[in-house]
């Protein structure tokens, strides 16, 4: 069986964070192919990074009920490919697949390998194209059109847990990437306040989680406090924007928000602008 080496990357810790929706009584979801990537080592590194701050694995339980939907609604919509940016041990092209429906995935080679034969080893044919490399230093279209990624297809891209990671330039310059080359596409993705970024929201446990992951080697660089400035510079209109306590009030009503952390987390989705439109519909958030 192919070996788990290094469990304290992010890639492992989302996906044990994904996982625990699996043994809820009425999930948001289910994913019965993240624990192929899973064991105890993997669970134990990622209670290190929640400890005493539980917000964190509700955030990603919610954020992929949020992808899960958005995936599902371009896919009615007509959506040929769908393109993952920074893919991780996302499980997306084997749980939501569909006729006609083509999945790239976008990631370094070593976790594309360890992907690849976790899913040979659990008899799961999973009809990816994984395309090895970095779509900031790389350049996302030389490695789209370099994979049989096709511009006059319309497209859906989910970019999670990727953008606090980057700097602004770079955020920047993939969605004015995409939205110059193809207007048959959307994107989703979620990004954090910039209070977060510079640890002064003045909640000390916020704080704390942050630089628990800065201390794995997982500095977070980016925030956005004006996600319509964002879009229109990268010429981009803004179709949605909930903040993850929409999310946790909606589907956890009878739960308190435990954390300030969910009103300073959002999710978004973003298409090309047409004619110089940027309108933003920001809408309480609804399955």
């Amino acid at each position: 069986m192919t070996r788990i080496e290094d469990v304290t990357g992010t890639a492992f810790i989302v996906a044990e964070y994904r996982a625990q929706e699996n043994m809820e009584a009425v999930p948001l979801y289910g994913d019965p192919v993240v624990p192929l990537f899973l064991n105890e080592r993997t669970r134990e590194a990622a209670d290190r990074i929640s400890a005493n701050f539980p917000a964190v694995e509700k955030m990603v339980r919610l954020r992929t009920r949020y992808f899960d939907d958005r995936l599902e609604e371009q896919i009615g919509l007509g959506c040929r490919q769908v393109v993952i940016l920074g893919a991780g041990l996302d499980t997306r092209a084997v749980r939501k697949q569909a006729p006609g429906v083509a999945y790239f995935e976008i990631e370094d080679l070593g976790t594309i390998a360890f992907k690849r034969a976790r899913l040979a080893e659990g008899g799961i044919e999973a009809p990816i194209t994984f395309i090895p490399g970095n779509y900031v230093t790389d350049g996302l279209l030389r490695l789209l059109q370099t994979n049989g990624f096709r511009f006059d297809l319309p497209a859906y891209f989910i970019w999670e847990g990727n953008t606090m990671y980057l700097t602004g330039t770079s955020v920047t310059d993939v969605l004015k990437a995409l939205s110059e080359c193809t207007d048959k596409f959307s994107i989703s993705f979620d990004y954090m306040a910039e209070k977060v970024i510079d640890l002064s929201t003045g909640d000390q446990r916020t704080s704390e989680f942050v630089k628990r992951f800065a201390a794995m080697g997982a500095q977070w660089h980016f925030g956005v406090d004006d996600l319509q400035a964002l879009a229109t510079e990268a010429r981009m209109t803004v179709v949605e924007n909930a903040r993850i306590a929409e999310l946790h009030r909606t589907y956890w009503p009878s739960q308190p928000l435990d954390s300030i952390i969910y009103e300073y987390y959002s999710l978004c989705t973003l298409k090309p602008s047409k004619r110089g439109q940027h309108l933003e519909i920001s809408r309480p958030y609804s399955s």
